[in-house]
């Protein structure tokens, strides 16, 4: 059997922007809303999104403004609570409250929206490798690593080589077909990642003001939440891990051993069982008295 192309829609925002959507199994329930993380577009959810989608879950992605296909802004003056109005936006495009799947970036937006709107647009949340404290050297290392090709690439394979080079743990080198969606082509015939550079200058510089705000935010969330973390990472540590916990002690915490920071690029096998386990607790929980889980 063929499987079907997700569907692939322009969401407008609450600013004059327009978001670029992708939806699979539109009809399927419950609803699940990856929110991807800080120089990553929605293609990064494509296994996870396949595969529960597969399990009857309508699965939507989506590209952060100024990244992927969304658009940019033409001033670049991007800032913080841009993107939570986005991801609210996009949650409350969706049949039913979805439970947001966030990454890095993408999960600390889902904090501060869970924390600071009532009602929640959000039935549960699952934070990928992230809390609202976390280590300086691990974002560092991503922050050198947007920094570190200005000029982009002559050529696919030197993109290639510098994702090898950031991403050791990786055995298999990106093909050409799976980086065009990550870089674009410049009138000077050279290919740049897919992101807005001036987004380095605002939401960067923004990030480490914003945690009294996450940590505050945190500690009102009052839906279901799964925080996975990496065993390898870099940007979550077991003292960041046990402040989270402290601060939303109704969460359950799974790592897994042999991921970094990027989880569902390292081990999407486990990842994704995870979601589909936390997501099928939720439906049990919420199932009328004498009901029989399918």
């Amino acid at each position: 059997m063929v499987k079907p192309l997700p569907e692939v829609t322009r969401l407008p925002t609450a600013d004059g922007l327009a978001l670029s959507v992708e939806t699979r199994h539109p009809a399927g329930d419950p609803v699940l809303l990856f929110a991807h993380g800080f120089g990553q577009t929605r293609g990064a959810w494509a296994a996870s999104a396949d595969a529960l989608a597969g399990a009857g879950c309508r699965c939507v992605s989506f590209d952060s403004r100024g990244h992927g296909e969304s658009d940019r802004l033409p001033d670049g003056q991007y800032h913080m609570d841009q993107f939570a109005t986005d991801l609210i936006t996009v949650a409350l495009a969706q049949p039913q409250p979805p439970v947001l799947v966030g990454a890095s970036m993408g999960g600390l937006l889902g904090l501060v929206v869970a924390g600071e709107m009532r009602p929640t647009p959000f039935r549960a949340l699952v934070l990928v490798d992230i809390t609202p404290r976390w280590e300086t050297a691990g974002v560092e290392r991503i922050l050198a690593f947007m920094q570190a090709h200005p000029d982009g690439f002559a050529d696919y394979a030197h993109a290639a080589e510098a994702i090898a080079a950031y991403l050791p743990q990786r055995r298999e080198r990106k093909s050409e077909d799976q980086l065009r969606p990550l870089l674009r082509e410049g009138a000077d015939g050279r290919l740049r990642w897919h992101w807005d550079p001036a987004l380095l200058a605002g939401v960067v510089s923004e990030s480490e003001r914003y945690q009294p705000r996450l940590i505050a935010a945190a500690a009102k969330v009052d839906v279901p939440v799964l925080l996975l973390s990496g065993g390898r990472s870099d940007v979550v540590s077991r003292d960041t891990v046990n402040e989270f916990l402290q601060l939303v002690p109704h969460a359950r915490h799974v790592e897994l051993p042999a991921a970094t920071h990027m989880l569902a690029g390292d081990a999407n096998d486990a990842f994704t069982r995870e979601i589909a386990a936390f997501v099928g607790e939720l439906d049990r929980h919420d199932a009328p008295a004498g009901a029989v889980a399918g």
